[in-house]
């Protein structure tokens, strides 16, 4: 099972971003403080998550990281978002 982990310093930006991201899901069900765990059976899955994050840095001020392995932990960012998308594809073919 792999892993995104949210961080964020304003309690509302996680809960916003995934009421967004999982089409307006209604927000009072989403119980999230400054950290969210979403776990993924397929890795491939997390793609569409990260990229939407890395998209709405600015508007969500939210941070991931993510957990492919047990204790190996790689923060999102930016530069290297097209990387980390590249190496899912080579890993998890499937």
């Amino acid at each position: 099972m792999s892993n995104v982990f949210l961080f964020s310093n304003n309690d509302y930006s996680i809960k916003n971003f995934l009421a967004i991201f999982f089409n307006n899901y209604p927000k009072k069900h989403i119980n999230i403080s400054e950290n969210y765990k979403i776990s993924f059976q397929n890795p491939i899955e997390m793609c569409d998550m990260i990229s939407a994050i890395i998209d709405n840095k600015e508007k969500f001020n939210i941070s991931a990281l993510i957990n492919l392995d047990e204790n190996f932990y790689l923060e999102v960012t930016s530069s290297n978002i097209n990387n980390i998308i590249k190496y899912l594809y080579e890993r998890y073919p499937y």
